[in-house]
Order: structure tokens, then C-alpha cells, then sequence
């Protein structure tokens, strides 16, 4: 009742005339609501058919970077799994032989590399933490799986394509972003 502010107000409850009883102006309203929608702009896309634009900021899949001349940039440093807060990187450093120059930048190159996608919380971190540009986040979504070693990616699946053998591939996974990344 408010005793402390007077400010109470009593309520009172009027009886419905005939034509509320009939509650055909709220159906008319609802009606009008729904018809108005009919007119507008859908909100949801035919994902394969159609995509969304990406913002610039946007961390998909994690990609491991090739120099032009088709060898790896990752030296097996480890700065990305320290980097990780989720722990979801692990790797494996081995020496490059004579034989394997065209293969590898540097002396030391990762053997092992995976990341475990269901740990990832695509902070980004890896990326900014690598010296050698070697990870990147691309604009791909991570697919979906039944199993759980199915989000186990391994180095092979994220070695961008070869810019030598394969150049159509490479320029679909560099993407837009890259490209972006390069102008400013």
C-alpha cells in the first residue's frame, strides 16, 4: 500500500465492453503486425548459396604460412603454444637436413604441429605472438565433426596450399584479409 511514500494507487478494473469481449481489435492488430513483416527484408541468409560479410577483425581457422617460394615460415620457436592461454597448440621441433632447403626457411622447422580446436578460443594470440608471421587466423569457419579427433588439426591440414604448384589454391586460402592486412 506504500506507507512510507503515500503513493499508492488504487486500481481499478472496469468491465470490458462488448466489442473488447470480442477481442477483435487485438486480432486485427496482430493481424496488421503480421502482414507489416510479410513486406520486409528477410534477416537470415541461404548459408552455402549465400555468406555474410566478415568483419575485418573476425578470427576463423588457423592457417600455418608459406613464403613464396613455397617453404615453411614456422621455426618451431613455441612462442604460439606459450602464448596460448587454452594450451591448445602443441608442436615438435626437428633440424633441417641439406636435402630439405626447399622445404624450410630456417634451420629448425616444426615436425609436429596441432592444434586442438575444441580447447581453441580463437583469441588470437598465437597470431600476434608468432615473430615469423607463420599462423594466421584466416576467414574460415571451423567445420563441423562427429568426433573429436576430427578437431585435431594437424600440420599437413593447416599448411596453406604451395604458392609454387598450387597458385589458384593459395590465393582462395590467403583470402581477403590478407590482402587487407598488406594495404594498411
Amino acid at each position: 500500500m506504500g506507507l512510507l511514500t503515500n503513493r499508492a494507487k488504487v486500481l481499478e478494473q472496469k468491465p470490458l465492453t462488448f466489442m473488447e469481449s470480442l477481442y477483435l481489435p487485438a486480432i486485427l492488430k496482430g493481424m496488421a503486425i503480421t502482414f507489416s513483416h510479410m513486406f520486409k527484408k528477410k534477416p537470415t541468409i541461404s548459408y552455402p548459396e549465400e555468406q555474410r560479410p566478415f568483419s575485418p577483425v573476425f578470427r576463423g581457422l588457423h592457417v600455418l604460412n608459406r613464403d613464396e617460394y613455397g617453404r615453411e615460415n614456422c621455426t618451431a620457436c613455441g612462442l604460439c603454444a606459450v602464448a596460448c592461454p587454452a594450451e591448445a597448440i602443441t608442436m615438435e621441433a626437428a633440424e633441417r637436413k641439406e636435402s630439405e632447403k626447399h622445404l624450410y626457411r630456417e634451420e629448425k622447422y616444426a615436425a609436429k604441429y596441432e592444434i586442438n580446436m575444441l580447447r581453441c578460443i580463437f583469441c588470437g594470440l598465437c597470431e600476434e605472438a608468432c615473430p615469423k608471421d607463420a599462423i594466421y587466423m584466416s576467414e574460415t569457419f571451423a567445420p563441423s565433426n562427429f568426433t573429436r579427433k576430427g578437431f585435431i588439426y594437424s600440420k599437413d591440414e593447416l599448411l596453406i596450399p604451395n604458392p609454387v604448384d598450387e597458385k589458384e589454391k593459395y590465393e582462395i586460402a590467403k583470402g581477403k584479409r590478407e590482402v587487407q592486412l598488406k594495404n594498411k
